[in-house]
């Protein structure tokens, strides 16, 4: 079968029906995920699925070695509810929602999950705690939970990609906000619902859908639980909508609707036609791009000009008197301003924002790993002093936001000036990282909180999800 047919009916009699011969976005997107089978999905984009999700698991894991984990879980547990529900890496079982949440927050809490330039999202780190938590309470298979997965990752991209930046530039993080939709539809496919009630799931799910970008120069957490809450709020929405409670149809395009109310004055530049243009013969999942460091994903390609001039002209933190990164205007605010915050970062959150750490640490210890976010490095005076000499500027050819472009120029005190750029960041388009790089990102991950025997079975059991049940993946995965 076609993929790209499955749009174009419903999977069931619903008892809405559209009120013109041109479906609305929401309703195109409900049909496509009612009737999608899973061998109806192309052999690459499965592999890239259970790749992404292997990679997703990675960071969750490697979370849990951290503080933000354990407090997460603890005000989780401060009700006092038991539950059900595996907790990742985590010796606690909770009711389902709040196992979303907690999954969520570890997914994307370490910002080493995968993102999609254009949005810009995270949506593995929605769409995955979503299916998972879901998927083992229903006891659905790995076919049925890699499909939902997929439709979430695919849902929440076109989201952002719809978007174009603009949610952003209106002060929310885009995250959060497309992945409620995303995961409403990863939801709804799990409770096996029809057409009309993926429709309004969309619909419910673009009333609980914020997520403030007011974060970035606290360093405080609120980020992190924008993809777990998209994963309550999907689950919530799916629900309702299985009952028959309704949700409006227009919810992107509306004059009330999500694009309208979550970009404001730049509404007039989304792209609305995005959300279904070529849905089912184009997988705009596959454009979703895995990170080779767990900082903002604007920095890499800045850190990865800086690795490369380091070890071609073997630079010496000494020799450098200065150090200028160049990136796209519009990611200023993001990684650049307020630098009386970002130079000496008080915190390792406020590090992964910081163009001048980021690159001082990779200049000095020749990496840029979840080491160089340590309280130790953190402190380091080789570390604190080269970035006080990193200064930014505009990229004229950078290709953002398509990719996430950038370089650096580095002047030695001898005279000396060395620019390299980087215009696709790695990990992203023709510079994906193979299965086996993102297995190796995922062992490096798991073993920092496990056995390598341990993660070995997860990465096998993951790679073969589709032949397994989501039971056989969360007994592996609960500590």
């Amino acid at each position: 079968m076609n993929p790209s047919s499955l749009v174009s009916a419903p999977a069931h009699a619903g008892t809405q029906t559209a009120t013109s011969n041109d479906p609305s976005p929401a309703r195109r997107i409900a049909a496509f995920a009612a009737n999608l089978r899973y061998e109806d999905v192309p052999a690459r984009v499965q592999a890239f699925a259970k790749h992404h999700l292997l990679d997703t698991l990675g960071t969750t894991l490697a979370a849990t070695h951290f503080d933000f984990a354990h407090r997460a879980l603890s005000g989780a547990n401060a009700t006092g509810e038991s539950g059900h529900s595996t907790v990742i890496g985590m010796a606690a079982r909770l009711p389902l929602k709040d196992a979303a949440l907690v999954n969520g927050i570890l997914a994307h809490g370490l910002d080493y999950d995968d993102t999609h330039a254009e949005g810009p999202v995270h949506p593995s780190a929605a769409a995955f705690p979503c299916a998972f938590g879901l998927a083992e309470q229903l006891n659905r298979g790995g076919e049925e939970l890699i499909t939902a997965y997929l439709l979430g990752i695919e849902t929440i991209t076109r989201v952002g990609m719809a978007a174009n930046g603009m949610m952003h530039k209106s002060g929310f993080h885009t995250t959060g906000v497309a992945g409620h939709l995303g995961c409403a539809v990863t939801a709804a496919r799990l409770l096996n619902l029809n057409t009309d009630q993926i429709t309004w799931a969309q619909g419910l799910a673009g009333s609980t859908a914020s997520a403030i970008g007011e974060f970035r120069t606290e360093g405080a957490w609120s980020k992190r639980i924008h993809a777990g809450w998209a994963a309550v709020g999907g689950i919530a929405a799916a629900s309702l909508a299985s009952s028959g409670f309704t949700g409006p149809e227009k919810v992107y395009e509306g004059a009330d609707g999500l694009l309208r109310s979550h970009t404001g004055a730049y509404f007039p530049e989304t792209r609305v036609d995005t959300l279904t243009s070529e849905l089912g013969a184009a997988w705009r999942a596959e454009e979703i791009a895995v990170k080779p460091y767990p900082i903002c994903h604007i920095l890499h390609a800045c850190v990865d000009a800086a690795l490369v001039l380091k070890r071609k002209h073997n630079l010496q933190p000494g020799d450098i008197a200065e150090v200028r990164a160049l990136l796209h205007p519009e990611t200023f605010a993001r990684v650049c301003t307020r630098p009386e915050v970002r130079r000496h970062p008080a915190t390792e959150y406020i590090a992964k924002f910081s163009v001048y750490f980021t690159l001082a640490a990779a200049l000095v210890r020749g990496r840029c790993g979840l080491a160089e976010l340590e309280p130790d490095a953190l402190q380091d005076p080789a570390i604190l002093a080269i970035a006080d000499r990193v200064s930014y500027d505009a990229d004229a050819e950078s290709q953002f936001p398509r990719y996430f472009s950038g370089g650096v120029v580095i002047r030695l005190k001898d005279g000396q000036t060395f620019t390299h750029v980087e215009k696709i960041n790695r990990g992203a388009g023709d510079r994906a990282l193979t299965g086996d790089e993102i297995a190796a990102k995922f062992m490096e991950n798991a073993e920092l909180v496990m056995s390598r025997s341990r993660a070995e079975r997860i990465r096998d059991c993951v790679l073969e999800l589709d032949r397994h049940g989501t039971h056989d993946l969360a007994r592996l995965l609960a500590a």
